[in-house]
């Protein structure tokens, strides 16, 4: 099978190597010629384990090819799987200009008996209203009579892409009962996970966008009960650990926020599409709010407890929105930047997967620890679980924020440090 998957991004390549690696011949299409030479010659542009190896052997197999023409590679292909971004515009609905485009191009290229599959988490009825018929108008072709349209969201995580798409069940639905059964087959020979047919195209958007309103939801519970924790003077992580283990209960982590592509930005596809239909999701919308609010909660937290944060140098310890993972996109670190400008902090920053450039780049000033008044643990690095508290005190650290609860409470202190953690009580505040 010839499949053209648009869009080489951190989900896309692996999906495509996924493809190649059981016999498809795949062509990725993407809008930047520097990732599409890179592919063409057999590199990854991204740092996804498993990821470079696969790339080198089908180049050299030839099964896997790049190209910035994205209507002509789809005129060669049995298969097309869009994913492309879905934003956020200014006032937090989903923009979909970039899927029009992308199926707008692949319009142009259709031929009859195509089927093709979208993958980008939208809003719920997105792809029927907005997606389909740019392919109808760009193609001449009626979606169902002269080629199949199916839905198939994205579901699996970077640096786990590879492992996790052989794994992961498939959801899958479809425009009509042809269209189902294509991508089931599809999904199915090319990819070898386990493949869930739900039914209709809704059914499959409204999958993940449950999973990630279930995940906003659940953080947002334990960001509350973690903050009464902290003023009652009881240990969040224990109580949590405990309550987790009678069957029923499943809470997750606190934090000082919620990063990445997914949680930050997908709950708002279905709470305005909630609304337009008359409905308020009025937890999710709450969550949403819980969350995005945390980098500021725990910064006045410390104001209050310790001193202004005005005029003293506030350090963070992370870019990337989790550990171990070179992506920062709506990292809590860019929150707790602009807070503490607010308040008159000058911000530094490290990260083991940047260098100074890319920090800058970032628009944040690089720095060490040293000599900073205030730490703020953004991510969880391994590189920043075992800090040497004595050393820092010595350099002039009067403050840890914990914004994971990576760190040692008991050997923050001894070291003469006020230690805040998300869920824990600082000396201070346990009076």
């Amino acid at each position: 099978m010839k499949i053209t998957v648009v869009g080489g991004g951190r989900m896309g390549l692996p999906l495509a190597c996924a493809f190649g690696k059981r016999g498809a011949n795949v062509i990725v299409s993407d809008i930047n010629p520097a990732i599409v030479e890179l592919i063409q010659t057999g590199l990854s542009p991204y740092e996804e384990p498993g990821l470079p190896g696969l790339m080198a052997e089908l180049h050299e197999a030839g099964r896997l090819t790049a190209t910035t023409d994205t209507a002509h590679a789809v005129s060669l292909s049995d298969a097309v799987i869009v994913i492309v971004p879905a934003h956020l515009t200014p006032d937090r609905d989903i923009d979909f200009s970039i899927l029009r485009q992308a199926s707008a191009e692949v319009g142009q290229g259709l031929r009859p008996g195509t089927l093709v599959v979208y993958e980008t988490t939208v809003a719920v009825g997105g792809t029927r209203r907005c997606l389909i018929p740019v392919l109808e108008e760009h193609s001449g072709l009626r979606a169902g009579d002269d080629f199949l349209v199916a839905y198939s969201p994205e579901r699996v995580k970077a640096n786990l892409v590879l492992a996790r798409l052989e794994t992961t069940p498939k959801v899958v639905g479809g425009l009509d009962t042809a269209s189902r059964a294509r991508a089931v087959e599809l999904y199915s020979r090319y990819l070898g996970a386990p493949v869930d047919d739900v039914g209709s195209i809704e059914a499959a958007e409204m999958t993940k966008l449950l999973g990630m309103l279930y995940r906003d939801v659940n953080i947002a519970l334990a960001n509350e009960l973690a903050a009464f924790c902290e003023v009652a003077g009881v240990d969040f992580g224990r109580v949590r650990a405990a309550a987790n283990t009678d069957g029923e209960a499943n809470l997750l982590l606190p934090g000082i926020g919620v990063g990445g592509h997914c949680t930050p930005v997908y709950p708002y596809f279905l709470t305005r599409e909630s609304r337009r239909l008359g409905i308020t999701q009025r937890l999710s919308e709450a969550a949403r709010e819980i969350n995005d609010e945390q980098p500021a909660t725990q910064l006045d937290r410390v104001a209050h407890v310790w001193k202004p944060l005005a005029g003293h140098r506030v350090h963070i310890l992370g870019l990337g929105f989790r550990p171990g993972v070179k992506v920062d996109t709506f990292s809590p670190a860019y929150k707790l930047r602009r807070e503490l400008a607010l308040r008159g902090a000058h911000v530094t920053i490290e990260d083991p997967h940047y260098d100074d450039e890319e920090l800058k780049a970032a628009g944040f000033d690089p720095g060490r620890v040293e000599g900073a008044a205030v730490a703020v643990l953004n991510t969880a690095h391994p590189e920043f679980a075992h800090p040497d508290f004595s050393a820092w005190h010595g350099a002039g650290l009067e403050v840890a924020l914990d914004g994971r609860n990576l760190w040692s409470q008991e050997e923050a202190e001894v070291a003469g440090i006020l230690y805040f953690g998300i869920g824990r009580s600082s000396r201070r505040e346990r009076g």
